[in-house]
């Protein structure tokens, strides 16, 4: 486990909990127990304990924890209307609310908040989620907080700390207390507050394998230009042509704004008919060779990130120019194929994602192991001797670099059919363009296997590589 969490990866977390049969209404049952728990350590029984709630999950955590303190006198003030609760477990919990004693109020002007004689108040307004400007009801009922003489417990963080930077917004509130889920999060070891961290049943699962929450991490804003998802460039093809196109038609089905591809000219012609939005940029010749190296370079400065070894073939000379491009690149690029016999050898400053099957990742020096929670510790370690990201294809791929390693389970037997390989670079290709490379690596390997799983449901194991490529829009979708 990590010793903190952002709050975008809880999120994450959060999600993968409920794909793996964890729901959120579990989650939330927890966490109301966890917040009464802390309410009995810091309150006396008949003291009365005021919560201050927002419409979302953090006050359905509080709502929640109102049930469990009949031995309190328990307020609650909603900020806000309670038809505009925004989420339906939150709201169930407030409506369950009405079956018992507790005192339940709407507040539309937060500065009719009546604090009171509250012992203690339960700061429930605002979750993890919050990165910008405290804005109203918050910002008021968070200075009447801080204006009061009680004792203060914030459920999750304390409203008004941004968990992705752990800095405090103007206006936070001042908890004595916190009680945060699962992990501790940005930021509270910075505050004067007693902090427990409480379990509340999320699978280390969560954590460890690559699901359905990991496609949070995939977003496009309504501002983008053309450019700012990614431009690719597929270095590969002379031996082969269909490997280089079906690269570069993975990265545009999974998001790249542009792809290039520069393959030798005895095969653009072939490489260009399989797409009309491929902008070629070749080189002279039947295959890659040292004497292409200046050339190629020049493309590559032009784009996000690289993609190489589709197609590429392992000619002495071609391997030597693989060798040459990856040593003289400074970004981040996808190894492929047979590209991937170099890496071992070179001293770059690239970031480099290696997506070997099992058999390669021994020709790299690489362990071989069957079991597979034995090949993700032996993989980690292998991944940090070379100081890159590896993907490791099999029944359980395996991902992981230098600090992290998870594991995907999507896909299926089918997927043995040649062309697979080059779908998965092409599309971690286009995700390393926006993502973190071990993210862009964990997201390839989820979405190309459950573009798989997808293609299955139809064609079984006739599946065909270009079955997958049109799968893969459906497969980043995050609805079942």
């Amino acid at each position: 486990m990590r010793c903190m969490i952002s709050g975008s990866e809880m999120a994450v977390i959060d999600e993968n909990a409920a794909a793996q049969g964890v729901s959120q209404k579990q989650l939330m049952e927890s966490s109301g127990n966890a917040v009464a728990k802390a309410v009995r350590e810091i309150a006396s029984p008949g003291e009365t304990v005021s919560i201050v709630a927002g419409r979302g999950n953090n006050g359905g955590d509080a709502f929640v924890a109102a049930r469990f303190l009949e031995e309190y006198e328990v307020r609650i003030f909603l900020l806000g209307r309670a038809a505009l609760i925004g989420t339906e477990i939150a709201r169930e919990n407030w409506e369950a609310l009405g079956l018992t004693d507790c005192e339940r109020h709407e507040i539309t002007d937060s500065t009719a908040l009546d604090r009171g004689d509250s012992d203690l108040i339960v700061d429930a307004m605002l979750g993890t989620g919050v990165t910008g400007t405290l804005r109203e009801p918050a910002a008021t009922a968070a200075e009447i907080i801080n204006d009061c003489d009680a004792t203060v417990l914030s459920v999750d963080v304390p409203s008004g700390l941004n968990t992705e930077t752990g800095d405090p917004l103007p206006g936070m509130v001042e908890a004595d207390h916190v009680v945060t889920f699962h992990d501790t999060k940005p930021g509270l070891d910075e505050i004067d507050a007693e902090v427990t961290v409480a379990d509340i049943g999320i699978p280390d699962s969560a954590e460890a394998f690559v699901d359905r929450g990991d496609l949070q991490r995939i977003s496009r804003q309504p501002d983008s230009h053309k450019g700012d998802h990614g431009e690719v460039l597929v270095i590969g093809g002379g031996p082969y042509t269909g490997a280089p196109a079906l690269a570069g038609k993975a990265a545009l089905r999974a998001g790249a704004d542009l792809v290039r591809i520069t393959c030798p000219t005895s095969v653009a012609h072939e490489v260009q008919g399989y797409s009309e939005n491929f902008i070629l940029r070749p080189v002279e010749g039947r295959e890659f060779m040292p004497g292409h190296v200046g050339q190629v370079m020049e493309f590559a400065a032009q784009h996000d990130t690289l993609v190489i070894g589709p197609g590429l073939g392992a000619n002495e000379g071609t391997l030597e120019a693989a060798e040459a491009i990856l040593t003289a690149f400074d970004g981040t690029a996808v190894v492929d194929a047979d590209a991937l016999q170099v890496v071992p050898g070179i001293d770059t400053e690239a970031t480099l994602i290696c997506t070997p099957h099992q058999g390669e990742l021994v020709k790299m020096g690489g362990p071989d192991r069957e079991d597979w929670p034995e090949r993700r510790e032996a993989v980690a370690e292998f991944a940090g001797e070379l100081g890159q990201t590896l993907l490791v294809k099999g029944q359980y791929d395996i991902i992981a670099d230098s600090e992290q390693t998870r594991v995907n389970r999507t896909g299926n037997p089918g997927m043995t059919v040649g062309g697979t390989g080059d779908v998965l670079a092409g599309v971690t290709g286009a995700l390393a363009a926006t993502q973190e490379t071990i993210h862009a690596a964990g997201l390839g390997a989820y979405i190309t296997g459950r573009a798989g799983d997808i293609v299955a449901e139809e064609y079984g194991d006739g599946m065909v590589a270009t079955d997958l490529v049109e799968a893969v829009p459906a497969a980043m979708s995050r609805t079942e």
